[in-house]
């Protein structure tokens, strides 16, 4: 079973997203992808380690702070404790799934609307 980290909070720290969580992420590497669980209505951003991925969780309540790093090209970084990772692709990435979300039932009907509402 994948591995699964929820982002806590979401800040905006200069010119950098911080998304927060408690787990380690100690040893993970961006995969520069992101996904979508239509049912969770989550973004999920892929990253790796030896042997598997890590889905980092994006739920729906640091939208905001997407938009805002979406918007303002702001670079997105993971932290945890004292380690603290760059998502890179993230912007690019989060640009085109978007773009593919809007006008796509494929999503859930429910997934569309929001995502189209919202970003």
């Amino acid at each position: 079973m994948k591995q699964k980290i929820i982002i806590e909070t979401a800040a905006i720290s200069g010119h950098t997203l911080l998304l927060t969580t408690d787990h380690s992420i100690n040893g993970l590497i961006p995969a520069e992808q992101i996904l979508v669980d239509s049912d969770n209505h989550t973004f999920i951003y892929l990253m790796e380690d030896q042997e598997d991925y890590t889905y980092i969780v994006l739920p729906e309540s640091i939208w905001p702070s997407l938009k805002t790093a979406s918007t303002q090209k702001l670079q997105v970084h993971i932290r945890a404790n004292e380690e603290q990772i760059e998502l890179k692709n993230f912007n690019d990435e989060f640009e085109y799934i978007l773009s593919n979300i809007k006008g796509n039932s494929n999503y859930g009907d429910k997934l569309v609307t929001k995502v189209e509402e919202f970003f």
